[in-house]
């Protein structure tokens, strides 16, 4: 099911406030992953949507009553285009998640909040997306109204007349956008992907976010070194720092928990883009709770972690995580075993 036909007409001033009052709700949330994927920030997402919801609002005599979700996603496109264009963000060579400064995560419990059922329009966005962070990033590269026609044919499955009218060019210009992304696409995504389809989180990966958060919180470098892949790539957006390799990352990881550290650590399971991720919260010595501290989010490859995307606590909120810690959580495999110190 696509979004519908992009041809909209008009109808009485009433129905029109009727018909928006009852469907911006509805939408709101796939519209916003889909300024997500267009601008790869969850903030400027949620500002995109206000302004979406605006000009739907201000042009409402224009809707004709029946394609409610296509006529919001054809605005919600042409807001994240202007958007784009006025911050001129593009990466043109992508090398690592360090040159996409403005990534920021996207929580799995407002993805499992959208229908998911085949018949349900929203719920076919969402199961036809691809949401993982390297995916996100490979976007950038793309200017942004062959990004807009990527996700329209690969995402939403729109046609290429309906896809034209979203983005408002012809259809042979719609369709050149589209082979050129896809071209684009197909040499930046990481090599151990050959499909764009989002995945669940496995039983390797839980077990490792496990031993990853064990590691943490024992401060055991030796530890959380035997849980990643020798050619491990780390990342923290949007510095644009880039670790790669265990011989770059074993001295952040022996002084994160050596004698000298900040403090010491406590971590709570969570999951971001559909990928397992943990929230750390330090003590300070001198300090009396655990504070929020970053989230990492892993990749797995195998039976390794392959890359840690490191962003700041700012979304502990919206991921339903408190801001700081007073006693001490414990990893799944400890439930019901007592705390213990490091």
């Amino acid at each position: 099911m696509s979004p519908g036909a992009m041809s909209p007409g008009a109808t009485s001033p009433g129905a029109t406030s009727t018909a928006l009052d009852a469907g911006l709700d509805r939408h709101r949330r796939e519209l916003h992953v889909h300024c997500y994927r267009m601008l790869a920030s969850y903030e400027e997402a949620e500002d995109a949507v206000q302004e979406t919801y605006l000009r739907a609002w201000r042009s409402r005599d224009t809707f004709d009553g029946e394609h409610l979700r296509a006529w919001l996603y054809r605005i919600a496109t042409n807001v994240c285009l202007d958007l784009a264009r006025a911050r001129s963000r593009r990466v043109p060579e992508l090398h690592s998640f360090a040159e996409v400064g403005w990534l920021s995560p996207y929580p799995d419990t407002l993805l499992d909040g959208i229908a998911s059922g085949e018949d349900e329009p929203e719920g076919f966005a969402v199961a036809r997306e691809t949401i993982e962070l390297a995916f996100l990033a490979a976007l950038q590269v793309l200017p942004p109204r062959q990004r807009a026609a990527f996700l329209a044919r690969e995402v939403l499955s729109l046609s290429a007349a309906e896809t034209a009218q979203l983005i408002g060019t012809s259809v042979a210009a719609a369709n050149s956008a589209l082979q050129r992304a896809r071209e684009t696409m197909r040499r930046h995504l990481p090599s151990h992907r050959d499909d764009w389809a989002a995945r669940e989180p496995g039983t390797a990966e839980r077990a490792l976010l496990d031993r990853f958060i064990d590691a943490h919180q024992r401060c055991d470098a030796a530890a959380a070194i035997a849980a990643a892949a020798e050619d491990i790539r780390i990342t923290m957006p949007p510095q644009p720092m880039c670790f790669e390799g265990l011989a770059m990352v074993a001295p952040l990881l022996e002084r994160a928990f050596g004698p000298d550290r900040d403090g010491d650590w406590r971590l709570l399971p969570t999951g971001v883009n559909r990928m397992p991720a943990a929230a750390s919260y330090l003590r300070r010595p001198g300090d009396t709770v655990f504070r929020g501290f970053k989230l990492d989010v892993l990749r797995v490859e195998g039976d390794a972690i392959a890359e840690i995307t490191t962003f700041g606590p700012s979304l502990f909120g919206v991921l339903g995580l408190p801001v700081e810690l007073a006693e001490y959580p414990l990893s799944p495999r400890r439930a019901g075993r007592g705390p213990r110190t490091p």
